[in-house]
């Protein structure tokens, strides 16, 4: 995966959307996560930031 735009803000800052390449990228950058990790996060929890947020420190700390 490519590093994201450094000028990409997405549209709506509290939902991840899982179709667009480019907001994916800039999501795994901003939550520190892989893409892989990302879609894992978002299959539990759905795109709400915070709960994807909260799926992915749920999975690091392997509960």
């Amino acid at each position: 995966m490519n590093a994201p735009d450094p000028t990409f803000r997405p549209l709506d800052p509290g939902r991840i959307n899982p179709m667009d390449p480019t907001e994916m990228a800039w999501w795994c950058s901003q939550l520190g996560c892989s893409l892989v990790e990302l879609n894992a996060a978002i299959e539990r929890a759905g795109e709400h930031v915070s709960a994807v947020r909260a799926a992915l420190q749920q999975a690091r700390s392997g509960a």
